[in-house]
């Protein structure tokens, strides 16, 4: 009773916070009414529940919404399209209807945001071919994108309270797809959200250790933002220059990949934080005053020339507008100051969405070609599915540099882009029939890799097509695409061409063909495809006559088979019993896969090695299924460009099997420390020591000490022991 209590108060909390919205979004009290009346419907018909909370799926289509609102920015359709996609899978109303009551725009929101639930309905996995799918959807209005990840970061905000394989579903998919499409947008504080909630429940030993250091250093550091803003406020207030400064704390995933990256201890970390000054700026005035503040700043500390970044000048594709440079604070440490306006800091939280409050729902910025060329990508069928999820990827995540034509006009490619990448950026047809170029009036082959600045003019050939090696060549998915279409066309009119080759020669040899004959012929030959096929014969790899001459050949050997064939009685019959994959009855599996797949073989991962009772998962690899722990170092980079091969796994029943665990101890090197451990480990049940290893420097000792055990449990209550040893300062396991 009071769980039902406490739903319909956060229910009636979310519709109060929606009303109050209603005139900001424009929405008429008759739009209003009509959209109460069909929740009221929808919740009477059951169509929001689940288990015993009737109201579970409209609590997160109105936190969504309130996402979508407040965080992103979005307008009135998108809002109302959110709120009718669940009646419309329930049949509670139609797409045409709401087209009808609406507009267009509505109707065509809800149909993407349907057409991705049902994809979802279908899928047990993130299979690449489902991914693509999905992606295909999201491209047809960008709003359904901005719609889920609003829903997606509402659920990985509640995920504590889901199980885990479910939680770790979520996360991978956010690691997947949703955190790279923030990027990409430009929604850097939903973005960082994600990224920190995916360390929480991917590594919450990590995650907690990172936010336990933030509190402890919380009082120092904002002396030293204080200490560092001080004398910047005071020259700031003689311009009469309106401003807000505050110092903003980086992500704890970010600081997660310093530590990594860097390989030092978390007191070794001096930039946690990034001072941000927010000018309130006319238009005409942005830049100026932006660069103003510039000076000022490096007039009172020692800027770093190599750290300055203008996106003033050139925003970023996604239109992120801002000046960071890195000066050098007191105390000898480096800090980094964000200069921007206003708009451009609305621009940096909401990304596109509030590129279409100031330019117009067509915005100026790059994502409309990143869309068409994302299309254009994944609607190309002769693409292999992980090429296209590789493109996407290195689209999304690559730097960008700035290059110019001879005229100057400003084109932007992903670092590493050559001379094939810009010739293709201008045109296809000019891309297709490039054969070198020149950089600043220096000739070079199309394989140079440009840098920032560079002025770029390309040469052509009508005698020049594109190459398979070209696709090693370039870095871009529009480039790699076009060369796709192009070797795919060259190949077909190979392929029609030998077709007709060796027709004419049956047809001159009184041959008549047998297409099932000529299907085996070419598989025996070793061809995975027909096409493979024709290609040699077009390309005289393959002799015509010769092929022909196999051919009879095999038509003999068939019909001489058929002629020996003889029918078998029934007595004589019997059923050859296939191999069993099931384990025997009695024997007990210590690992389930996905949902509850037994008997399944699989290796554990070396590179975390994964005891009983640590949290996993499956990753189906070229040798096979691999379990690792959801902690392991490459974990995160399994799960975001291999999502759709991750499998859940969990244990089962009790541990039978015995572990080998290292860890790493280090301590004052004391007498006897070392035989205080080890006798520790010998008492302790079910524990062996293989091995130790020991290094002593300037009187600390630094130690591997080789285990075996059973669980984790074992583990936990060993180094909770271990601990306890007079001169032990840290342990930890290290694999």
């Amino acid at each position: 009773m009071k769980e039902q209590i406490a739903q319909e108060d956060e229910l009636k909390s979310l519709m109060n916070q929606l009303s109050a919205k209603s005139a900001d979004l424009q929405i008429s009290q008759d739009d209003a009414r009509f959209l109460r009346t069909i929740i009221k419907k929808g919740i009477a018909d059951g169509i929001y529940k689940k288990g015993n909370n009737k109201y579970f799926y409209l609590i997160i289509v109105l936190n969504t919404a309130l996402i979508v609102i407040n965080e992103i920015g979005l307008k009135k359709a998108s809002v109302i399209a959110n709120i009718l996609y669940r009646p419309v899978l329930n049949n509670l109303i139609t797409i045409e209807q709401i087209e009808k009551r609406f507009d267009k725009e509505v109707a065509d929101i809800v149909k993407g945001l349907t057409k991705i639930n049902d994809l979802e309905a279908n899928q047990n996995s993130l299979e690449s071919e489902n991914f693509i799918k999905l992606l295909l959807s999201f491209a047809e209005d960008m709003r359904v994108i901005l719609i889920m990840i609003a829903n997606r970061l509402y659920l990985m905000r509640t995920a504590a309270d889901i199980d885990e394989a479910a939680r770790l579903k979520l996360s991978i998919e956010a690691s997947y797809i949703y955190i790279p499409l923030a990027h990409k947008l430009g929604l850097y504080n939903i973005k960082s959200e994600l990224e920190d909630l995916y360390l929480k429940y991917t590594d919450r030993g990590t995650y907690d250790y990172i936010s336990a250091k933030l509190s402890e250093s919380k009082t120092a550091r904002d002396k030293y933002i204080q200490e560092f803003i001080s004398p910047i406020e005071e020259k700031l207030k003689e311009t009469g220059l309106k401003y807000d400064m505050k110092g903003r704390t980086k992500s704890i995933f970010s600081i997660n990949n310093k530590l990594k990256k860097q390989k030092v201890e978390f007191e070794s970390i001096y930039d946690l934080f990034a001072i941000r000054i927010i000018l309130d700026s006319p238009l005409p005035k942005e830049k100026a005053e932006c660069w103003q503040i510039y000076s000022i700043i490096t007039d009172l500390y020692q800027p770093n020339p190599k750290r300055l970044k203008d996106w003033l000048s050139i925003p970023k594709s996604n239109g992120y507008e801002s000046l960071h440079i890195t000066v050098m604070g007191p105390q000898s440490r480096w800090v980094e100051v964000q200069i921007r306006t206003k708009r451009m800091d609305e621009i940096a939280e909401r990304g596109l969405a509030a590129h279409w409050k100031y330019k117009g729902v067509k915005s100026e910025s790059n994502i409309d070609d990143w869309l068409t060329t994302l299309r254009e990508t994944l609607e190309n069928k002769g693409v292999a599915s992980n090429e296209k999820l590789e493109d996407f990827k290195l689209d999304i995540y690559d730097e960008e540099i700035y290059v110019f034509t001879p005229k100057g006009d400003l084109h932007k490619l992903p670092k590493g882009a050559t001379v094939l990448d810009f010739a293709f950026s201008i045109h296809s047809k000019i891309g297709s029939t490039c054969v070198s170029g020149k950089v600043n009036g220096k000739n070079v082959s199309i394989r140079h890799k440009l840098s920032s600045g560079d002025q770029i003019e390309i040469m052509t050939s009508p005698n020049q097509t594109p190459k398979q090696d070209w696709l090693n060549i370039v870095s871009t998915s529009k480039a790699k695409n076009k060369i796709r279409q192009k070797l795919k066309e060259e190949a077909n009119k190979q392929v029609e061409f030998a077709k007709e080759q060796l027709k004419r020669r049956f047809k001159n040899r009184k041959i008549d063909e047998d297409e099932g004959v000529l299907m085996r012929l070419i598989k025996k030959m070793g061809f995975k495809t027909v096409t493979d096929f024709y290609i040699k014969i077009a390309q005289e790899d393959l002799d015509v006559n010769s092929v022909i001459d196999q051919y009879l050949d095999q038509e003999k050997r068939e019909s001489e088979v058929h002629d020996k064939h003889e029918s078998i009685s029934a007595e004589e019959f019997t059923i050859q019993s296939q191999k069993s994959t099931q384990r025997t009855e009695g024997a007990t599996d210590e690992l389930i896969l996905d949902k509850d797949l037994r008997g399944i073989d699989y290796t554990l991962a070396k590179c975390c090695n994964p005891i009983y009772g640590d949290e996993i998962f499956g990753f189906v690899s070229s040798q096979g299924i691999k379990i690792h722990r959801t902690n392991c170092p490459n974990a995160h980079d399994m799960f975001s460009r291999f999502g759709y091969r991750v499998i859940p796994a969990r244990w089962s029943g009790k541990s039978g099997s015995t572990y080998t665990i290292v860890l790493r101890v280090v301590g004052s090197d004391d007498i006897g420390i070392v035989t205080n451990l080890t006798s520790i480990i010998s008492k302790e049940p079910g524990t062996n020591l293989r091995s130790i290893s020991i290094e002593s420097n300037d009187g600390l000792f630094q130690g591997n000490l080789s285990v075996t055990l059973q669980d984790t449990n074992t583990l936990d209550s060993l180094m909770k022991k271990l601990r306890t040893v007079r001169g032990v300062k840290q342990i930890a396991r290290i694999n």
